[in-house]
């Protein structure tokens, strides 16, 4: 699996779609870099930030988690787990291309990865049948663990 991004990776994507690399962005990158696997909402980062004594405000980490998450940037995913607030992760692709999707217990909150693709063919069926052009997907499956 390709795990996420450097700070460097960051850098060439902002510098191509003609962003600066600030010390905000950065920041926020890296504690996604430090926190792999966890679905973090823009107040929980905000609130790492704050706690690890740096000087940003929450308007400022959303701006960020938006911009990460366009189609130039693609490094985050945002997704709605049915909580009212947005979640974001790094964004992972298998090396066969797929993204993981997510099981979410109702009872706990507890949201479990899972990493087999087994779409591939109700895509290509989508797309055909539809003449559309599937560029990415997210699967939520709801139950308890």
């Amino acid at each position: 699996m390709r795990d996420g991004f450097s700070i460097e990776e960051l850098k060439k994507r902002l510098q191509n779609s003609r962003y600066k690399l600030t010390h905000q962005r950065q920041d926020v990158l890296e504690v996604f870099l430090n926190s792999t696997g966890e679905h973090l909402s823009a107040e929980e980062v905000h609130r790492t930030l704050r706690d690890k004594g740096y000087d940003i405000g929450l308007a400022t980490v959303y701006r960020t988690l938006e911009l990460m998450c366009s189609p130039e940037m693609n490094i985050l995913q945002k997704m709605e787990f049915g909580e009212k607030r947005a979640r974001y992760e790094l964004k992972k692709i298998e090396e066969n291309g797929h993204q993981h999707h997510h099981l979410i217990c109702k009872k706990c909150d507890k949201v479990i990865e899972f990493s087999e693709d087994m779409l591939e063919g109700l895509e290509q069926k989508i797309a055909e049948t539809c003449n559309f052009n599937i560029i990415d997907h997210q699967v939520l499956f709801y139950g308890y663990c």
